[in-house]
């Protein structure tokens, strides 16, 4: 098999390469960028089948709209911020950590509600929990201390 069947190192070959990286790296990116696809998938797809809900309560459908597009938005966002740590972003890293709390925050609501689908939400919650872990690991926490020496002005 030739190098031609490799993903280039520029544009979107470079934005999912995980080569260099620590095995706790790599497998916490691909968790949290995933992750952000489906929650910007499911803030979109939430959001259209509450139009439905403006015939018969409007005031409800336009908060669920509204809870549904920051849904997607936090999705974007996690996205970003999983592609940021991937490039050594410390940064980027305690910010994937402060989505994790706030996962734990609204699974625990969700939960003292009775509201929703509190088993989804702590399975969010443990998914997120786990990336996390991976990200503050020795083997990673030496990877994010070398990241200035590295030069990363291409990610």
């Amino acid at each position: 098999m030739s190098n031609s069947s490799r993903l280039p190192q520029n544009g979107l070959g470079a934005l999912f390469s995980v080569a260099g990286r620590p095995t706790e790296i790599k497998v916490s990116f691909w968790i949290w960028f995933i992750g952000g696809i489906l929650a910007l998938m499911g803030g979109l797809l939430g959001m259209l089948a509450s139009l439905v809900l403006f015939a018969a309560a409007p005031a409800a459908a336009a908060a669920v709209v509204a809870l549904m597009l920051l849904a997607a938005a936090v999705g974007a966002a996690q996205m970003v911020f999983a592609v940021r740590m991937k490039a050594g972003r410390k940064w980027a890293r305690v910010a994937l950590t402060v989505l994790a709390g706030i996962t734990l925050v609204l699974a625990g609501v969700n939960t003292s509600s009775g509201m929703g689908q509190s088993a989804g939400n702590w399975t969010a919650f443990l998914v997120s929990l786990a990336a996390t872990v991976l990200m503050w690991l020795p083997n990673a926490q030496a990877w994010f201390a070398a990241a200035p020496a590295r030069n990363t002005s291409a990610e």
